[in-house]
């Protein structure tokens, strides 16, 4: 007998958000592909690609001021903090379930809910994701958009290479990000349930 039930976890405003993001990630990375490797990869021209580069870069900023707005607004921002009294055994439980307990078909140790959505190891993950790497990538890319008018603020962080250094190194980052994710997205009791549920809204509790 199937016993699950339908758990609305990602409201509207949260599934808009995620994919403007991720489809303006995945341009962001396309772009800046042909940018920085404009000899290898020539999927548009040098010109097109800067400018859909900047553009996409300013939808992706805007987008990232929507969830600083909701989350904040809503008092939702809590679930990407883990309680201290619970993080390190939810932390133990969760690389245990990762390293061996998946792989013998257990469950997963954390239990979605729409007040504890991420378990210990993601809200970990996304606290440097969205508050540290994220912002950092967006002012540096706000800096190179604009050298000669941000030149003071590139000198105060120690000139153009330290800058152009973090955003690349960042872009990196971001591209194996999107792969990780990808496949941790895959972890469902389907290949596909969180997938859907970030269509519908509804992940299924078994």
């Amino acid at each position: 007998m199937d016993n699950k039930k339908l758990i609305y976890i990602h409201p509207l405003p949260v599934r808009i958000w995620h994919w403007i993001n991720a489809v303006g990630m995945v341009m962001l990375v396309v772009t800046g592909l042909q940018i920085r490797f404009a000899d290898i990869v020539s999927l548009f021209t040098l010109e097109e690609a800067i400018t859909l580069h900047n553009y996409i870069g300013f939808v992706v900023i805007g987008n990232y001021g929507l969830w600083v707005a909701f989350y904040f607004g809503t008092g939702k921002i809590k679930i990407y903090f883990p309680t201290p009294k619970t993080f390190l055994p939810n932390t133990i439980k969760q690389m245990k379930y990762y390293g061996v307990d998946i792989f013998k078909g257990d469950p997963n140790p954390h239990h979605m809910t729409p007040d504890n959505k991420f378990n210990s190891l993601q809200q970990q993950a996304y606290v440097g994701l969205m508050f540290i790497f994220m912002p950092l990538q967006m002012i540096t890319g706000l800096l190179l958009w604009r050298v000669n008018d941000f030149e003071k603020y590139i000198n105060m962080l120690g000139g153009i290479k330290i800058v152009d250094t973090i955003h690349v190194l960042l872009f990196f980052f971001f591209s194996i990000f999107i792969v990780v994710h990808s496949y941790l997205a895959t972890l469902g009791h389907t290949p596909l349930a969180h997938f859907k549920a970030m269509f519908t809204g509804f992940e299924e509790s078994h």
